[in-house]
């Protein structure tokens, strides 16, 4: 098979300076609720790419679970490859990717813990079988086999019959952002991208990118 030849035209819509909001947290919202309300896969997960202490980075995909403020919540293991690489370096970048509405957005910002109370009552929200696997998994470490992560997930279900107290070493992260590009898909690879840049006084700057 040639993948070099595997390609689509994308004609769902355009996207334009004067079309956006001036602030572009409310029209990541409205993009958001389009890609809900269209039943797009996932809608919510965005890839998430930090940066190591030698410089090398790595991404992985995780599911937003709010936004505040004009900050982007997740969640996850503070001690995972991802938790240690953000506690040397708090830049980081996050990928939407709505493939049913040809549209993507990229965000550039800083990364900061959530509070803890604020961790403890969103992982009171979680399944009780999730809030389990997060206390007894080593999120990135190697382990034997997945026999050693289902018989401590076993062991660990009969200590918590009722309440699930949140690990130390799970919680949030907001991302505060200082980039944030929307990409719209249009045909003969024309795209529309509009991109907000954070300037010093807080206010957005608008700028129209060639494709």
């Amino acid at each position: 098979m040639d993948i070099s030849q595997i390609r689509r035209e994308y004609s769902k819509t355009k996207l334009t300076k004067k079309s956006v909001r001036e602030d572009p947290v409310e029209q990541f919202d409205i993009w958001l609720d389009e890609a809900i309300k269209s039943e797009c896969k996932e809608p919510t997960a965005m890839v998430v790419s930090t940066v190591s202490k030698d410089n090398k980075p790595s991404s992985r995909t995780v599911l937003l679970k709010g936004i505040d403020n004009g900050e982007f919540i997740f969640y996850t293991n503070y001690q995972s490859r991802k938790g240690q690489q953000i506690e040397h370096n708090p830049n980081v970048a996050a990928l939407f990717y709505w493939a049913e509405l040809e549209r993507q957005v990229c965000i550039e910002g800083t990364v900061r813990k959530t509070s803890p109370e604020e961790s403890d009552a969103y992982f009171q929200t979680r399944p009780w079988k999730s809030r389990i696997g997060a206390i007894i998994s080593p999120q990135s470490q190697p382990i034997e086999s997945r026999n050693v992560i289902v018989k401590a997930f076993i062991l660990e279900m009969t200590k918590h019959a009722k309440s699930v107290p949140r690990p130390d070493h799970w919680g949030g992260y907001r991302i505060r952002p200082n980039r944030i590009e929307f990409w719209q898909g249009r045909p003969n690879r024309l795209h529309d991208r509009v991109l907000f840049e954070l300037m010093e006084d807080g206010s957005w700057q608008i700028h129209r990118l060639a494709p």
